[in-house]
């Protein structure tokens, strides 16, 4: 099951859950029109269930978690502003929202839940942020007190992903469409940046590393916000009749709770934390959790894993990656469906080679009579 299912993540990890043959996958989302979307975009299928029902529905989570064996947690308030300006209704979604999920999956006994968390966790300066950490440690203590149950909880923090709903690029083309400005709230801001397609795959490779505690984090390259402003004029104002050199940027000042530098990993984290090539694995803090072994991880060198440490790309390299992912508009592969196929191929390849058999997929229960 997924929650949030219908998101810009959480509905690219149903699409690459569905790639590895899966009884069932549950998109579980408040959003009936953006399951009716979604419905469109797979077509019929036996294989997908669409439930309407929120997470701060403990009775629903439960009915709609029979017989599940892995849970995607993707649903939560996640604009910065939004948070700020209604924070306890960001701790009914991604606080109190959290620990239903948890309760749900242990009650239904549920084998995995891995819960998609952000940078804006590490030393929070905003609701967002705290509310999120709040949410990883439930999910780690979660691992402590369930006593005989087999449910494992992992969590998997994610930088931006670009692209998505409400993110930089989609506003910034928006913006050049009309001519400009282009508005970059400060000249010196950096971000970690990673495409959907490989947030998905490390969703769906911490789903199969994970037992139980751990925080996934993919390493990822650091961009300027300033540079992608630059990049998407350059590219974009010509396909609207401007231009680019007449496209203005207005730096705005840094909105309500907005840092100018991201951290993905803290000192604190580092000191337990391992890394492999790709990723960086940060171990309970809590003693007494399973010693697990993974392959080609080593102890973490480095002190903390910040934007403000990490050199930023190049515009070139940041064109590249836009024309690769297709969100310019131009270059082959480009699009969602290249972006899915993609990530279809990777999802196929997580643990060794072969897919992994317990990803989403259904014990083989009564049906469900709520729908699911």
């Amino acid at each position: 099951m997924v929650t949030g299912g219908t998101g810009s993540v959480g509905a690219e990890v149903v699409r690459q859950l569905l790639a590895v043959g899966p009884a069932v996958v549950r998109v579980y989302s408040r959003d009936e029109s953006k399951q009716f979307e979604l419905w469109q975009d797979l077509g019929e299928r036996a294989d997908v269930r669409y439930l309407i029902g929120d997470v701060r529905d403990g009775d629903r989570l439960r009915r709609a978690m029979e017989g599940i064996d892995v849970v995607f947690h993707a649903a939560a308030l996640k604009h910065v502003p939004a948070c700020e300006y209604n924070p306890f209704e960001a701790v009914k979604t991604n606080v109190l929202g959290v620990q239903n999920v948890i309760d749900a999956a242990m009650d239904e006994e549920v084998e995995r839940v891995v819960a998609i968390s952000t940078d804006k966790v590490a030393n929070p300066a905003n609701t967002m942020g705290a509310t999120k950490l709040l949410a990883e440690k439930l999910m780690a203590a979660a691992n402590y007190y369930k006593g005989r149950r087999r449910t494992t909880f992992s969590c998997v923090r994610f930088g931006n992903v670009v692209g998505t709903r409400g993110s930089a690029i989609p506003l910034f083309l928006r913006q050049v469409a009309g001519g400009g400005p282009v508005t970059v709230t400060h000249r010196d801001m950096t971000r970690f940046m990673m495409s959907l397609r490989e947030a998905v795959a490390l969703v769906l490779r911490a789903g199969a590393m994970g037992r139980g505690g751990e925080v996934f984090i993919l390493k990822m390259p650091v961009w300027r916000v300033l540079d992608l402003a630059r990049v998407m004029i350059d590219e974009c104002a010509p396909r609207f009749g401007h231009d680019p050199a007449r496209v203005p940027v207005r730096i705005v000042g840094p909105r309500a709770g907005e840092k100018l530098y991201e951290e993905l990993m803290t000192e604190d984290e580092a000191q337990r934390a391992l890394e492999t090539e790709d990723m960086f694995i940060i171990l309970p803090a809590l003693p007494g959790g399973e010693t697990a072994a993974y392959p080609g991880a080593r102890a973490v060198t480095l002190g903390r894993y910040s934007s403000r440490d990490q050199q930023p790309w190049t515009k070139p390299q940041i064109r590249a990656f836009l024309r690769r992912e297709g969100l310019l508009g131009t270059g082959a592969g480009e699009g969602r469906g290249a972006a899915a196929a993609g990530g279809e191929r990777r999802a196929g390849a997580i643990d060794g080679g072969r897919p992994w058999r317990g990803v989403a997929v259904a014990r083989q229960r009564p049906a469900v009579t709520s729908g699911g």
